[in-house]
């Protein structure tokens, strides 16, 4: 399988007035007390080591007394906020055990660990530099996954919600091997699914670390689940095979696994299932789908460059000339989902 090259650092976009104003209609655009950058001003860190002793690429910060009060107060706020109605109640029962700090990737995330101190149970979310190509990924992944997803902004910082899996390479280093024939089989069947659904919506870089296994225990068996956590290269890259998981290297042992389990008259049929899918979704959530693609096109999440070449691949792909004309990552969004839902449409009538 040939590696494929992809931009070294993705440049930050900055979150118009247009996106905010979309944002606040749907509730995801609300006043935080606290910002992405005085979470930077940490007086001392320790490495953070995984459960193997290895080197996470995460640091655990720490703050003066004073200011550390201050923060604290203010993560319990984004806290309730993001899973409740954001009153203060329940502050008493919470605490914020650590913050932590990853140096690795474009985003460069603070990770929240929040505790109810009553019972133990504790839960993660993450501060992040609001990017417009990571808002919209969310968006869209909200929309047309199977997957409701919690997100909030403020100017320039985002709050995320922790989307809870097993890492795509772990398990495909650990424990796929250990899974039955009939597991195999569905791990294969959600692959080509979520290889459909990025390539549909235009998510990049889902390589085996950029996304997550979710299992879940039914009454006769283990249901597997694919989940994006990763959405910094949504309409960036030019090469169309960067929005196809099936092309990177660290999947080959999941495209193998599809290989052997199904004939591609079985791959074709999950293919338009998907499809037919987010067509359905497309038309349910109509009107905020437009919305949201009026933002992008009136928007930059690209360089010029990668618009040429990107619409010139998927015009080879799909021999729709709406592609050749369009002017910019957003119109070549809308065009893609103009034509599975047309399709849809077509076939449905």
């Amino acid at each position: 399988m040939k590696d494929l090259k992809i931009s070294k650092r993705k440049p930050s976009y900055p979150v118009t007035s247009k996106l905010h104003s979309y944002l606040s209609d749907y509730n995801r655009n609300i006043r935080f007390p606290i910002f992405y950058e005085d979470l930077l001003r940490f007086q001392g860190s320790v490495v953070v080591y995984d459960k193997n002793g290895e080197d996470s690429l995460w640091i655990r910060v720490y703050y003066n007394e004073f200011e550390r009060q201050d923060i604290d107060l203010s993560l319990k706020k984004i806290y309730t906020s993001l899973h409740s109605d954001g009153t203060e109640i329940t502050f008493p029962f919470l605490n914020i055990d650590a913050i932590d700090y990853c140096t690795f990737g474009n985003s460069k995330p603070f990770r929240i660990k929040v505790r109810n101190i009553i019972n133990d149970n504790y839960i993660y979310f993450y501060v992040k530099k609001a990017d417009a190509s990571r808002i919209y990924g969310l968006e869209l992944e909200h929309m047309l996954s199977p997957y409701n997803l919690n997100f909030l902004v403020y100017k320039d910082t985002l709050i995320e919600e922790h989307i809870a899996g097993i890492p795509g390479d772990e398990f495909i280093k650990n424990m796929l091997n250990k899974c039955s024939s009939s597991e195999k089989a569905q791990i294969a069947k959600e692959f080509v699914k979520f290889n459909e659904r990025c390539m549909i919506r235009l998510l990049g870089d889902m390589r085996s670390y950029n996304y997550v296994i979710v299992t879940t225990h039914d009454f006769d068996q283990v249901v597997y689940k694919i989940r994006a956590i990763d959405f910094d290269q949504q309409c960036y890259e030019g090469k169309f095979n960067i929005y196809r998981p099936q092309f990177f290297k660290e999947n080959l042992e999941m495209v193998e696994l599809v290989s052997e389990k199904f004939q591609q008259a079985s791959i074709d049929q999950y293919k338009i299932e998907e499809r037919s899918i987010v067509a359905k979704r497309l038309l349910s959530y109509n009107d905020r789908i437009k919305g949201l693609l009026d933002c992008m096109m009136n928007d930059t999440l690209s360089t010029k460059e990668n618009v040429e070449l990107l619409k010139s691949k998927i015009y080879d792909y799909t021999l729709d000339l709406k592609f050749k004309h369009s002017k910019n990552m957003g119109e070549i969004l809308k065009n893609a989902l103009d034509f599975v839902k047309r399709n849809y449409e077509t076939v449905n009538t």
